[in-house]
Formats: structure tokens, C-alpha cells, sequence
């Protein structure tokens, strides 16, 4: 990895460079100083690379009916969303920027440093100005000379390209701190992502007030438009794809870890889409009981389960959610397939409950319900009722987490919702949330039949509600047992 070519002091700059901001110098760097000569070289000889008669993204129409939903919710306030800032992995180096999805979801803009603001405008409305980085700066050398300058990290759009392509109107973003500073009347910020933002703010906004505006946001991504169902589905189609070409190479995993059925699956995200949604888990064996098991560093064996909870991020940003537990070397033994079938028989009834004017909760009761069912038929309950199980929670020792969450551009969708909109809620067409049921036997559990120690399970779709019930988005991967032998024998050649 190359190293800036930085300037060691403000002094040894043009006369350009002294009315520019300074530019950051690297320690150690093989160059102390760049000439007034290369400087001047460098301001010359390029050529013109604006881009014309740009069309607007795909989603620029939702996106605007979004902000005009937003400004009918807080009229005469001045509203701030920034997309957030890069982050330091290590030293001088970053990890890679994903936009905040409150910006992201308002915008279609995903630039690192960019700021939506809605100004008020009129009795009700308010005037949306996008706040980015302008085009890298040749005259101060910026652009060559910075580490985050266009010949270092690749060139961005400039203003006027961002305002056909967003369809808002755009300025320097390096000015917005002063200007809010500056700004009276009621401002709220959605915060945690831009420190100078909030720090010109700090005296005009209150937690309470910004986290109303938070709140509004994640309740506002609860029902999806036209154009995430279509991501969602793209999303879904893309990570089928990606469990298909984990099971083709199952015998490679087998030769080394858990890392290889992760880096195959990333390969088909960074392929198709943005990125993974979130990390993977690719969980053999035991580890299957670890619900978030993200080291991906055990050993594969045949005969044992293979737990990969994973799905891409689409290039707009939203994200799949799909789980499939299946046998490494393609066949279930007789136990596998009895815990397996419990958990397919909770799912579906999990699924059957999803429909709009269902309770959120009703899913979740129903997978639960057969869970439990199958708990006490096994004779690990003692001799309670099911009843009595669900009343005390006791499935859950082995069942552990709720059946689903909400599902869009976060994994764990609208989550700063109200608990009376989210849990408490009522379904609607348009939501799409996941229905994952699973079994979990520990390897330490003494409570169960040493053979079911080990033993983890889950399956995992990402249900759409629709007018009349649902739609699996996920459902071009098998979860019925006998198909999901005949589809890994089928890949697997």
C-alpha cells in the first residue's frame, strides 16, 4: 500500500497552498517537500472529465416522496442527517465507509462526509440541500497530494453531477458547519455519525427532540415501497446464489475451516452486491449453538451440521437475511433430521401466521408453540404442559431468541422503533421481517440425551407481507429435509 506524497510544512507550499487548507503530512514519507516546479506541473495538463446530461438514480422518485413525508412530520424545523464519517480500522488506515442508512434511505447518496439538511420553507415545507465534497481541488494539490485526494481513492461526483443524479441540490459540505453554527430557530440531528455536525449543533438541539426525529426515521422504513421490495427480492435471489456456491465447495471447507464456506459466500456478495449485510456465520458442528458465531475459524466435518446464517447487501443497500442448516457430507442421520423437522414444522407454522392485521407477536407464538410441543414429546420438560412451558418460558433454553425481526437496510431493521409500533404492532402490507426459528443442544447441556449434545438448527426466510398473506423472498433455497438432500446432491454433481 503506497504512501501520500505530502509536503513537510506549510511553509514549503505554493502561494495557492497557503490560502488552502493545509494539507495533513505523513510522517515518514520518502519526500520531504514537493517544488514549486512539480507543483506547478501538477496543476496542468488534464483533461476535463465533468460528466453531462446525467439521469436520476432508479430510486430518486422514492426517495423525494420520502423527504416530503419527512417534512410534513416536523414543519418549520430545520432537519440534519449525516451519512457519517470514515472510521480508523488501524494507524492510518480505515475500514470501508458504509453511509448511514438514515441518510442512505433519504438521499440514494452513500459518499462519505455528506449531510442532507431540510431547511424550512413556507408554512409547511422545507427546501432539501445536499451537503457534500466537491470535486478534489488541482489548484492547492489536494488531489494528489491529500490521502483521501482523487488520485488516492478514485474520483467522486462533482456537485452539479450529485444534483442530477440525486435530484437535490447540492453545495460544499466543508461550509455546512459554520453555516449551522450560525443558524437560529428548532433544529433536531440525527446523531453517532457526524462529530463536527454535532458539534456545531451542540447548542441548538436537545436528546429528546433528536431522538424523536430518530425514531420517525425507523418507523417510517417499517412498511417498504416498491423499490426495496424489488432490492429485497434482488438480495435474496443474489444470496441463493451464494448458499449454492457454499455447498459446491463444501469439500474444500472440509479441507481446511469454517473460513472458506465465508469467503466463498463473500466472493458472491462483493460479486452481486455492496457487501455481506452483516457478518457471516458459517458455523460447523457445535459452534451451530453459538447464535452469533462469527470467528468462521473451526473445523468442517462430515457428518456433522453446517449452520450458514448469511446474506449480500445489495449496491443500494439493503440486505438479505437467510438461514439454512445442512448436512456436510449431504444426508441427515435420523436425529439431525428429527430436530430438523421440528424446527421446518416451527417455521412454517411461523410463516402461515404472517398476514396483514396479524399481531407482530403471532408469528413468533406460533414457532414457539410447536417448539415447545416437540420439547415435551421428547420428554425434556419433565411432565409440564405445553402450556405450562410457554407460560414459564422454558422452551427457551433451547430455543433462545425471538423468531424474527424487521428486515430492510439494516439487518435488524427499524430498530430505534416504538415498542407500540414494532413488537406491539400490527402487520401490514409491505413489511418484510424474517421468520427463523432453531433448536440449540449445547455440547455442555447434561439436561438432554448426550447424542443431542452439539446439535444446533435454525432455518431462516425473509417473508414479505402482502394484501392477501405473504410471499417467501427466499424461496428459491429448499427447507424441506428430503429437498434439501436431492438440491446438495444435485450441486454437488
Amino acid at each position: 500500500m503506497s504512501e501520500e506524497l505530502i509536503p513537510e510544512t506549510p511553509e514549503q507550499e505554493t502561494e495557492e497552498n497557503e490560502a488552502a487548507e493545509a494539507i495533513k503530512q505523513r510522517k515518514n514519507g520518502l519526500y520531504p517537500a514537493v517544488s514549486d516546479e512539480l507543483a506547478e506541473n501538477m496543476k496542468s495538463g488534464w483533461a476535463d472529465t465533468e460528466l453531462h446530461d446525467l439521469q436520476p438514480i432508479p430510486q430518486a422518485e422514492h426517495t423525494a416522496n420520502r423527504r416530503a413525508a419527512l417534512s410534513a412530520r416536523f414543519p418549520g424545523e430545520r432537519l440534519v442527517i449525516p451519512a457519517g464519517n470514515l472510521k480508523t480500522r488501524s494507524n492510518d488506515t480505515e475500514y470501508a465507509f458504509r453511509a448511514s442508512t438514515e441518510y442512505a434511505y433519504l438521499t440514494g447518496d452513500q459518499t462519505q462526509d455528506g449531510v442532507l439538511v431540510l431547511e424550512p420553507a413556507g408554512d409547511t415545507g422545507h427546501e432539501a440541500t445536499l451537503y457534500l465534497l466537491p470535486r478534489s481541488n488541482r489548484e492547492n494539490g489536494e488531489f494528489w497530494l491529500d490521502g483521501q485526494g482523487e488520485l488516492w481513492v478514485g474520483r467522486r461526483n462533482s456537485l452539479t453531477e450529485a444534483e442530477q443524479l440525486l435530484g437535490i441540490p447540492a453545495k460544499d459540505v466543508r461550509e455546512l458547519p459554520a453555516a449551522l453554527a450560525e443558524a437560529t430557530g428548532p433544529v433536531r440531528n440525527v446523531r453517532g455519525h457526524d462529530a463536527s455536525i454535532e458539534a456545531a449543533l451542540t447548542d441548538k438541539v436537545t436528546a429528546e427532540r433528536d431522538e424523536e426525529l430518530r425514531v420517525y426515521l425507523s418507523e417510517a422504513r417499517l412498511v417498504k415501497d416498491a423499490f426495496e421490495i424489488a432490492e429485497l427480492r434482488k438480495a435474496c435471489d443474489a444470496t441463493a446464489r451464494g448458499f449454492e456456491d457454499v455447498v459446491k465447495s463444501l469439500d474444500k471447507a472440509e479441507a481446511t475451516s469454517e473460513r472458506f464456506i465465508e469467503g466463498t459466500f463473500f466472493l458472491r456478495a462483493r460479486i452481486e452486491g455492496n457487501d455481506i449485510g452483516y457478518g457471516s456465520i458459517c458455523a460447523a458442528g457445535p459452534h451451530a449453538t453459538t447464535l452469533h458465531w462469527v470467528r468462521n475459524d473451526g473445523a468442517v466435518r462430515a457428518g456433522e451440521l453446517l449452520l450458514l446464517d448469511a446474506g449480500v447487501e445489495t449496491n443500494d443497500l439493503y440486505t438479505a437475511d437467510v438461514t439454512r442448516t445442512l448436512p456436510i457430507n449431504g444426508t441427515f442421520s435420523p436425529l439431525q433430521r428429527k430436530i430438523y423437522d421440528a424446527v421446518y414444522e416451527a417455521q412454517e407454522a411461523g410463516i402461515a401466521a404472517v398476514k396483514p392485521g396479524a399481531a407482530y407477536r403471532d408469528f413468533h407464538d406460533a414457532a414457539q408453540r410447536v417448539l415447545a410441543e416437540k420439547l415435551v414429546e421428547w420428554g425434556l420438560l419433565g411432565d409440564l404442559s405445553v402450556d405450562k412451558v410457554l407460560e414459564l418460558g422454558l422452551q427457551r433454553r433451547w430455543t433462545l431468541h425471538g423468531t424474527g425481526h424487521m428486515l430492510g437496510m439494516d439487518v435488524h431493521d427499524c430498530a430505534a422503533a416504538r415498542t407500540e409500533t414494532y413488537v406491539d404492532g400490527t402487520l401490514e402490507p409491505g413489511v418484510c421481517l424474517t421468520v427463523e426459528p432453531g433448536l440449540y443442544f449445547q455440547a455442555d447441556d447434561l439436561t438432554v440425551p448426550e447424542e443431542y449434545r452439539g446439535i444446533g438448527v435454525r432455518i431462516e426466510d425473509d417473508i414479505l407481507v402482502t394484501e392477501d398473506g405473504n410471499r417467501n423472498l427466499s424461496d428459491t433455497l429448499p427447507r424441506q429435509a428430503d429437498e434439501v438432500e436431492a438440491w446438495m446432491a444435485r450441486l454437488k454433481g
